[in-house]
């Protein structure tokens, strides 16, 4: 589990994939203190699990599925990455509940400047769009942002300064992709709703049937 609040931008060492797998080593400054092998850490918003770590090198096992799913099969070396490790329980909540687990990719259609900050706006598949919610909470490439604007096919996000560069945001351009979370919170509210209405439509069929 994170917080969407990312520690330390990282820097990809090497990529090697297979049909099947593939192993990603990444250059890191801060985040492998007090790390072990085992241990999970949010790349770019997606959970990895380190499998080797050598002096500031990490490496992480990544399975076809995670590879094909999100913007990790665009990484090439030297390319930037944000990197959170998991939170511990004295940990601050300073963003929102991210699990790393990516719900689908998103494309930077629109990057507008607001005075210092800066508005991107994220163009996804609409399936998306009835978990995102205005002031609501949305991660981006595992960064924990407030959504501004919702749209049809888009919603937008404001960047103030320090998240421009403190997270790999600085190096993004319009076209580039990116990893989205929805909150989880929403996914679970949905799914609790729609078992009461199909509990209440088979009560209903049940009183009919039986002459109610």
């Amino acid at each position: 589990m994170f917080t969407g609040i990312i520690e330390e931008v990282g820097i990809v060492n090497r990529l090697t994939k297979n049909s099947k797998e593939a192993t990603l080593v990444l250059e890191v400054f801060l985040v492998h203190v007090d790390t072990k092998i085992g241990d999970s850490i949010a790349v770019n918003g997606v959970c990895l699990t380190v499998t080797k770590i050598e002096n500031n090198l990490l490496t992480f096992f990544v399975m076809n599925e995670t590879i094909e799913k999100t913007s990790l099969k665009y990484l090439k070396t030297s390319l930037k990455v944000n990197l959170e490790r998991a939170l511990l329980p004295t940990t601050r909540l300073g963003g929102h509940i991210v699990s790393g687990h990516v719900d689908g990719i998103g494309t930077i259609s629109n990057i507008e400047k607001a005075g210092d900050s800066k508005i991107y706006s994220i163009r996804v598949e609409p399936l998306m769009l009835r978990y995102i919610i205005k002031k609501g909470s949305v991660a981006i490439d595992g960064i924990s942002l407030t959504v501004t604007e919702i749209y049809d096919t888009m919603f937008k996000v404001g960047i103030i300064p320090h998240t421009q560069t403190a997270t790999n945001l600085f190096d993004k351009r319009v076209g580039d992709t990116v990893n989205i979370e929805c909150d989880m919170i929403g996914k679970y509210v949905e799914k609790f709703m729609n078992k009461d209405i199909n509990k209440s439509e088979r009560l209903s069929k049940l009183l009919i049937e039986v002459g109610f």
